[in-house]
């Protein structure tokens, strides 16, 4: 796996073709029998410590980039190389690969596709607004169908993106909405790495497609649907293998509390009932998510870690609380980096995890400044 650390369930992407084309077969098998993925390759092989996946290792967060023309041609760049030079198992894109406004063309997605590709670690994209529910404010484009390209390019097959890709849980059932009907949520991955249980979720901003340009509350209701399935389903499964944590990405800043200027909504924390005013403008499109969330939370009892984007503002804190009104101290709510493009690269950043199965609290949190892309303070 080259510089990849040995992990728990993690199975490489075999480079031979046959082995290769058995998996894309059992894959469309298992979408018409609506199954899961599994590693059904060569089976769990844990590693680490004793074969039980307790050797520490890192991952990369990024996501809302690139932004313009100097990030995508300097910035991201600049960001990967740095992802690059350092030894991480897998990274995670949280969603938009763009800024909200300008067109959605093909070119895109292949050129995210190949910035991913350029990683050398396993990569692994979750969509986010920008990419698709936001690409009908251009009248030449329906979201719908952006989404369904999207699936195409990054979700075609069960394996991640990147250098090294591995085998991932891929999402069958219940079903989301594509432009010509219900389709797979082919989107919405899980992997386990070590101890740990990792999952996707395809939760957007703009109200999660419920506002803004055509909003479609058939499809938020599809997904929403799956999307609570998806969750729970992974809380289940990270029970199963005695997984010591759970870690969440998703594009989607859904607001939990009344903290003001960063989220675009404020909610009352213990109902998680959206401050809409005037009332239902926008609608909420995440309190029944959040409801169903924090039950599971509860009942898990080990870390949960839940990574969005959307806000563009870099944070790690606990504004989760119970419905009586305590703070839920196993949630930790991560927030990625984002673009400000007037400011250049000055945001184009990313944020290392250091994952330890055997520390009390399992996630570390660090940021990494690339040095490139310092802009208000030159690097030394």
């Amino acid at each position: 796996m080259g510089n990849t650390p040995w992990l728990g369930t993690i199975t490489e992407k075999p480079k031979v073709g046959m082995m290769f084309r058995r998996a894309a077969l059992m894959a469309c098998l298992a979408t018409v029998l609506g199954f899961t993925f599994t590693n059904v390759l060569a089976g769990d092989h844990p590693g680490g410590t004793g074969g039980n996946g307790n050797n520490p290792y890192a991952i990369g967060l990024w996501g809302d980039l690139p932004y313009s023309p100097q990030q995508a041609t300097a910035g991201v760049p600049n960001l990967i190389a740095d992802m690059n030079a350092q030894n991480l198992a897998f990274t995670v894109h949280d969603g938009d690969l763009k800024a909200g406004s300008g067109p959605c063309p093909d070119s895109l997605y292949s050129d995210a596709l190949a910035r991913f590709n350029s990683l050398d670690a396993p990569a692994i994209f979750t969509p986010g607004d920008n990419d698709w529910t936001d690409c009908d404010r251009d009248p030449a484009y329906n979201s719908l169908e952006r989404l369904d390209y999207e699936r195409l390019v990054f979700f075609s097959t069960p394996y991640t993106l990147g250098g090294h890709p591995f085998l991932q849980d891929v999402q069958t059932s219940p079903l989301c909405l594509g432009v010509g009907g219900p389709r797979p949520c082919v989107e919405n991955r899980r992997w386990n790495a070590g101890r740990v249980t990792y999952a996707t979720l395809n939760i957007q901003g703009s109200c999660n497609n419920l506002c803004d340009t055509l909003p479609d509350p058939l499809e938020y209701a599809a997904r929403n649907a799956a999307d609570i399935a998806w969750m729970r389903d992974t809380f289940t499964a990270a029970k199963a293998r005695d997984s010591v944590a759970v870690m969440f990405i998703s594009q989607a800043d859904p607001a939990f509390d009344r903290t003001t200027g960063i989220s675009d909504y404020t909610r009352n924390p213990t109902t998680l009932a959206q401050d809409l005013n005037p009332p239902a403008v926008p609608a909420d499109g995440y309190q029944e998510f959040l409801v169903a969330l924090r039950n599971e939370v509860i009942a898990f009892r080990r870390p949960v870690a839940y990574v969005h984007g959307d806000s563009h503002y870099f944070r790690v804190d606990k504004p989760f609380l119970s419905a009586t009104g305590f703070r839920l101290e196993n949630f930790t709510r991560v927030g990625t980096f984002g673009s400000h493009a007037a400011q250049g690269n000055n945001d184009v950043q990313w944020v290392k995890v250091y994952v330890d199965p055997n520390s009390r609290e399992v996630f570390a949190y660090q940021v990494q400044i690339v040095p490139a892309n310092r802009t208000a303070v030159p690097a030394p």
